[in-house]
């Protein structure tokens, strides 16, 4: 059976690949990568990002907190399992692909939600400081894009798991009848 592939989804993993990448880069090269850093040319917009989201700023830096760079390691392996379905679905046309992308669009789901359920429960402690506009322009549409397209891949990739199983029973079913 092929691997029933959309092309959406496999643009978007393809896509944010290298976005992913750029923003773990910047994460992993703290405090070079950030503004009066020698790096920070290559991260130029995070000037703004670094006061918005101070998870990604100097006070969580200066804190030692751990979680923006263990949320950005989970970036790599999620964005490898991204590669790994589009390798598996479009070139080695194996069907454990869907397999692959639900896992990897639900890794990213689940860790976006955590990012933001950590933000709520601290009492929005790292982007409390921003006005409304900043905050939604900064900070809940280019994020909310992690919630949203991870949580209809899981939608769609979940539903051809669901019909690849269902059509493993019935095959199972026929022969079992011979």
């Amino acid at each position: 059976m092929a691997v029933k592939t959309h092309t959406w989804i496999s643009l978007w993993f393809l896509l944010s690949a290298p976005v992913i990448f750029w923003d773990v880069g910047y994460c992993f090269m703290r405090p070079r990568s950030m503004l009066g850093g020698d790096l920070h040319w290559i991260w130029k917009p995070y000037e703004i990002y670094q006061n918005v989201d101070l998870l990604y700023g100097i006070p969580a830096l200066e804190e030692g907190d751990g979680f923006t760079n263990a949320q950005s390691f989970l970036n790599v392996i999620e964005t490898l399992l991204n590669l790994a379905y589009l390798y598996y679905a479009h070139v080695a046309d194996w069907p454990p692909a869907t397999l692959i992308g639900f896992t990897a669009a639900a890794l990213t789901l689940a860790k976006t939600v955590l990012y933001w359920a950590q933000e709520y429960f601290c009492n929005y402690c790292t982007t409390g400081q921003n006005s409304t506009n900043d905050l939604i322009v900064y900070w809940i549409i280019p994020n909310g894009f992690w919630i949203i397209v991870p949580s209809l891949i899981v939608y769609q990739l979940g539903k051809d798991l669901v019909e690849q199983l269902n059509l493993a029973s019935k095959v199972q079913a026929a022969n079992k009848t011979k």
